[in-house]
Order: C-alpha cells, then structure tokens, then sequence
C-alpha cells in the first residue's frame, strides 16, 4: 500500500529536500510512497520546534505520517493528539534520508543480545562498601549484568561478605575472582551467585555453595584438564560456565582463540565464557574495535558470556561498548547481514559518510542566505564559512578569520572560533559536522556531556546579547 508522507522543513532545505527525495522515490528498491513538503516560515529546519509545528501547521490533508527534521527538538507526543497520525523525526541530515528509507523508517532492532556481562571491579578490596556499590550502578548503567568482586592476592577483603550482601540487597547478581579457596567458600555462603574461577582441584568448592562455577583449566593452555572438570559438572549435574581463558598479544592470542573455538567444537551445548580484560586492558588501542571483532567472534562461538574490566584510561568505556557490540552482533546474526548499518556508538574516530554535502552544494546553499548569521559546513574540500556577504573556503581556521570581520565582536568571535575548530577536528578525521552541535564521537558522547555543552552555549548566548546590549548603549550615549 502507498503511503502519503509529510514533509516540514525550512526555507534552506526545501530545495535540497524536493532534490533527495525525487531521487529516493525513483529508486526500485524502495517502498512506494507519496510526498509532499510544507515549508514552516524559519530558515533552518533544525530551529522548528513542537510548538511552532502546532500554530503553523494548520493540517496534514491526507498524509499517514509526518516526518519532522532529526535536529526538531521536543516531544512529538502532543503533535500526534493533534492531528491524529503519526509524527516522528526523519534523519539529522536530510542526505540521510535514502538510508532512512532503506530501514523503511524504523530503527534498527537492538533491544536483544544473548551474551552476558561480568564487569569485573578489579580493585574491589581497596573500596568500601558504599564504593563498591556506586561502581556497581555505574557498570549496570553502562550494561552489566552482573558485578564481579576481584580478589587481589595477598590483599585482605575483610568486608567481602558484607559487599556480597549489600549488592545482593539491591538485586545485583555478583560474582567473585580469587585464587584463594576461603575467600571462594565465604563468597558462595554469603550468596554469590557465581564463583571466579574453579579447576578439576577446587572443583570441591561447587559442592559446598549453590553458586555457579566458572571453570578454568588447572595449568595455563591445558584444555585436557578443563574438559576433566566440565564432565565432572556433567555427571554431577551441576550448572557452570567454561572459561579457555584469552591471552594478550605476543603472548598465545591466536592459540587461545583456537582453545576456544575446539572447547566449542567438543562441546556444543555448553555455556562459555571469555574473558577479554586481556586484550582490551592490555593493548594501546581504542577499545571499540577491538570489542566489535571479539564479539564478532563470541558470536560465530555462540559464547554465552564475557568478563570485561575498565580499568586503564583508555578502556574507560569498555562495559558500555561492549553492551553495544553484543547487540549489534545478535541483531546481525539474526537478521543473516554484516553488521553494518545498526549502529554508529562504536564509531569513535571516523564517521560512513562525513561528508554529506559537496563544495558546489553549499555554494548553491549559501547563495540563499539574506542574512548576516555566519552557517558553517564542511565538504571534502575543507571548511566552508558563509552569508550575505559572501562564501570562504579554507581548511585552516586563520585564513578564514580576516574575512569575518568581526575584531570587534569579541563574543562572536568566540563562537566561530568554536566552531572553526570543531569542523577543522571533523574535516581532519572525516567525521561528520553539524553546525552548533557537539562532535559524536560514538559511546563516548554521553548525554551528560551534551546538556553541559548546551548549558555553556546558552550562557554564551546570554553573555553575547549583553554585550552587544552595552555596544548599542555605548553608541547611543556617545
């Protein structure tokens, strides 16, 4: 069935949206559908609002579904009440729309995942109870499922028990890593629900605490003694997790990996774990890559579960990285895809398509404006500043600045310079830029960092009119 689409947008997008979605209504693969633009009286699209909608927009006609610009910031909810169809937000960048289309309008599904997270609190006896406990919301916030109390050899844990409960009493699964049996035996009687690590010798343990073991072999890169263990777990009936255990880079990497992959072969029903602190921990590289291509491997192994630290400055984000690459690999399994297109969080550096405008594009763009606000894009050729007055092209920010004209602004000089350097950042790294909006630098740019930047920004805002406010009086006076 065709669907009849509402476009709103702004004076400075109409054409280029008439443009983009000609081409992607005359594209095979998409579904059919019917359109029509209705342009809301502001120059940038990105300034409409739910309000504004509401008193200008006086009906949809015969449209199923209103698509307001990505950047229309509020709630929609109220829209929808008033015109009885659905409303939601197309794409940021209107050059996204063909993408947009090719999800048929609906977001990627990444609500499921099937491998679990141990997030290690690797310093567990050095924090107190209530430190243990704030970590542990963090790494839930960030995707645990389930908060692991490392033991450090030869540090006394004194409060282990009372962490156990503590974190018990909130409804966190925990489990606890030692090497010490005693610390093993007190953990599983004070509730934990798994127990980090058991060999074929500590086996004893499982049968005395109802918590599950995660086995290990009894020597590094022994899997015979690893299989002794599980098919004791076999025959006793007793639930558990096997552990092959991933070594760092220059250190038997490859070979555990194949440990991992015969531990699956030999035993294709049950749990495994892999813990990946030694790859991501140990390995001067951004973490996001490296946890995609290990859970892409979780996932051709069908492992069940991960133990992830964050530890290291650069690893700062591993936990929630993770929780993202188990999503996006489950979804990708699923759906039979390479796991492209489902999601841009693990993109830190680089962006698919940062460039979504052309040099010439934004000339024609530029050649609309009639007023003196300076708009900023970046192409492949570099940085692209304009209005009124004209359009500049450069990829360094100080050949830009003696056209601006503004020495005696100090307030907008600020802000472009700002600016500027943002789009210097993006066009360097070919990420994608977005005038008056933070860089995304993937996972990493949490909502939190967002509400600051808008509150900076407003309060230069603010400062800005009163300085210009005194300018004007100052004039007047003289």
């Amino acid at each position: 069935m065709t669907k009849n689409l509402l476009f709103l947008t702004g004076k400075l997008a109409e054409k280029s949206l008439n443009k983009v979605l000609a081409e992607v209504q005359g594209n095979p693969k998409t579904p059919p559908f019917k359109y029509r633009i209705e342009q809301m009286g502001v120059s940038v699209a990105a300034l409409m609002t739910p309000d504004l909608i509401a008193r200008r927009l006086k009906a949809t006609g015969d449209a199923d579904k209103v698509i307001v610009p990505g950047l229309c910031s509020g709630d929609l909810a109220a829209l929808e009440t008033k015109y009885g169809v659905p409303v939601e937000r197309g794409p940021a960048d209107l050059k996204d729309l063909p993408q947009y289309f090719g999800h048929e309008g609906v977001a990627p599904d990444l609500s499921r995942y099937s491998v679990k997270i141990f997030a290690e609190i690797v310093d567990a006896p050095h924090l107190s109870v209530e430190g243990i406990i704030q970590k542990a919301q963090q790494y839930q916030t960030q995707g645990a499922n389930v908060i692991d109390l490392g033991c450090l050899p030869a540090v006394p844990f004194p409060h282990l028990a009372e962490a156990i409960s503590a974190l018990k009493q909130l409804d966190f699964q925990v489990s606890v890593d030692s090497l010490n049996t005693d610390d093993l035996l007190m953990a599983g009687h004070a509730g934990a629900d798994y127990l980090l690590s058991l060999t074929e010798k500590t086996l004893w343990i499982a049968d005395e605490v109802a918590a599950t073991p995660i086995l290990i072999p009894a020597k590094p890169h022994h899997l015979p003694s690893l299989y002794r263990a599980i098919e004791a777990c076999l025959k006793r009936n007793k639930p558990f997790i096997a552990d092959a255990i991933l070594d760092p880079i220059h250190f038997g990497l490859t070979d555990s990996i194949v440990r991992y992959q015969k531990l699956r072969k030999k035993y294709p029903d049950i749990q495994i774990m892999m813990g990946i602190g030694n790859l991501t921990e140990l390995t001067d590289a951004d973490t996001t890559g490296i946890n995609m291509l290990l859970f892409g491997m979780m996932s051709e192994l069908n492992v069940d579960a991960v133990l992830a630290t964050s530890v290291s400055p650069h690893a700062v984000n591993a936990i929630a990285e993770a929780d993202v690459a188990r999503r996006v690999t489950y979804a990708a399994k699923r759906d039979d895809r390479l796991p492209r297109g489902y999601s841009d969080a693990l993109l830190g550096l680089h962006d698919r398509r940062p460039f979504t405008y052309s040099a010439d594009e934004i000339k024609e763009i530029a050649l609309l404006i009639k007023d003196p606000s300076f708009r900023i894009q970046v192409s492949e050729a570099g940085l692209h500043i304009y209005n009124r007055d004209g359009i500049y092209a450069a990829v360094d920010p100080f050949v830009l600045y003696p056209h601006l004209k503004v020495d005696d602004d100090a307030s907008h000089a600020f802000y472009l310079g700002v600016e500027l350097a943002r789009a210097q950042i993006a066009w360097q790294l070919k990420k994608r830029y977005v005038q008056d909006q933070e860089l995304n630098w993937g996972i990493k740019s949490s909502q939190m960092e967002q509400q600051t930047e808008a509150v900076g920004k407003t309060a230069h805002r603010e400062a800005s009119l009163k300085e210009k406010r005194a300018q004007r009086k100052l004039g007047h006076d003289s």
